[in-house]
């Protein structure tokens, strides 16, 4: 049964978005290698395109591009002399009779996390190896989510790989006492997926939603893999009260900015079950940075307006986010609350204490925030070259629509 072009070139992208993942994890548990499964995975769905149209869309997709890839990953190791050698080493990625059952650990996804998350790799190795092998995006997004370059990243890959291959790191969970050494990683990991998904420059027409809806699957598997573990909760309830603001994020391609956004569309079910969530691991009295970025995102899910936003207890938590898990970045949202709790001046003051120190060079939220509170301040010439100095270095084209329309206000 033949199917159209179109419809075929739409089944191949939904599956691509659906289960490279899965295919490229399976294909590294059968194969041990990260190459190799990446290339046949590849293979597969541009055989797809090719004998979809003639043969007619699978029921299940993602079974046949798994058996596709699986098959041509045997054919090149038969071919390949060390391919027989490769294939009697598999035993070394064998599950550990010390990891959890199957049942527990519902996909090779998890495993892939864990793989890629061991401590022998350096720690931006092990999220950007991730990114690319599970989440299938580009060497050029992983780049740009680590505001660095794309052939620097791109040796970051390869240098991962080739320590995995030469180290022989096992494709498994580990044991649950050495599951805290791989968390922080995994943590990152999930949650810049979830970002990747949830930022709508690169997601116009939604499609890359179900990448915030499988890390927020996974979420909720860490935290029955670890049940008296609260950061597992606090990084589940960071992102369940990000999604419940997704709809109201941008307008139009424009971006809207949290105290504009319309409060009557959020979701308040993922709302009420982040907050238990963070509740729960609150209780467990072992503060962390996820349930701190959590707390903060509370204080405005559930403030009722935005002038309701309690601004001290924010700049409060912000100040124990830069405690725990110091980052510029951190420190550039701390000023915006001391601006909101204590006055623009009080703001400014760190804002400018920032950008003398030179940490956050070339980041366009930078002059953005300089601009806003300026603005805020009355001061508008100097707002207007702030907001033009953003304007320069925006990434995304809902965020220069929004400077541009600041300008156009000023």
């Amino acid at each position: 049964m033949t199917a159209p072009d179109d419809q075929v070139r739409a089944a191949v992208d939904a599956a691509y978005r659906d289960e490279w993942g899965q295919v490229v994890a399976t294909l590294i548990g059968s194969t041990g290698d990260w190459d190799l499964a990446e290339e046949c995975a590849q293979d597969a769905f541009a055989t797809a395109l090719e004998t979809w149209p003639r043969d007619g869309i699978p029921r299940r997709p993602g079974a046949w591009l798994t058996t596709t890839a699986r098959n041509r990953a045997t054919d090149r190791l038969r071919r390949d002399a060390a391919g027989a050698a490769k294939l009697r080493q598999l035993a070394v990625l064998a599950r550990d009779p010390g990891t959890p059952p199957v049942d527990e650990i519902p996909d090779e996804r998890l495993r892939l996390i864990f793989t890629c998350c061991h401590p022998a790799l350096p720690f931006p190795a092990r999220v950007a190896l991730t990114l690319r092998t599970l989440a299938g995006l580009s060497t050029a997004e992983i780049a740009r989510a680590f505001l660095t370059a794309e052939p620097a990243m791109a040796q970051r890959l390869v240098r991962a790989k080739r320590k995995i291959r030469e180290a022989g790191i096992p494709y498994r969970v580990p044991p649950a006492g050495l599951l805290p050494q791989r968390l922080a990683a995994v943590f990152a990991v999930l949650y810049l997926i979830f970002n990747q998904g949830y930022d709508e420059e690169y997601d116009p027409q939604g499609a890359r939603r179900d990448l915030t809806a499988e890390a927020i699957r996974l979420a909720r598997v860490l935290v029955r893999l670890m049940p008296h573990e609260p950061e597992p909760r606090g990084l589940l309830a960071l992102m369940l009260l990000h999604e419940a603001r997704r709809a109201t994020r941008t307008d139009d391609g424009v971006l809207v900015t949290l105290e504009k956004q319309d409060r009557s569309r959020w979701d308040r079910a993922l709302i009420t079950e982040g907050v238990a969530a963070l509740d729960e691991a609150l209780a467990m009295r072992r503060a962390g940075p996820y349930q701190l970025q959590a707390a903060i995102a509370a204080c405005h899910a559930t403030a009722p307006d935005a002038a309701s936003t309690d601004w001290p207890q924010i700049a409060g938590l912000y100040a124990d986010l830069a405690t725990l898990a110091p980052s510029p970045v951190v420190d550039l949202n701390r000023a915006v609350a001391v601006a909101m709790a204590d006055g623009i001046p009080a703001g400014l003051a760190l804002v400018d204490e920032l950008a003398a120190s030179g940490r956050l060079e070339g980041y366009h939220l930078l002059p953005a925030t300089r601009a806003d509170l300026l603005r805020r301040a009355g001061r508008t010439a100097e707002a207007k070259a702030e907001y033009e100095a953003a304007l320069k270095l925006a990434p995304t084209e809902a965020e220069r629509h929004y400077l541009t329309g600041r300008l156009e206000e000023l």
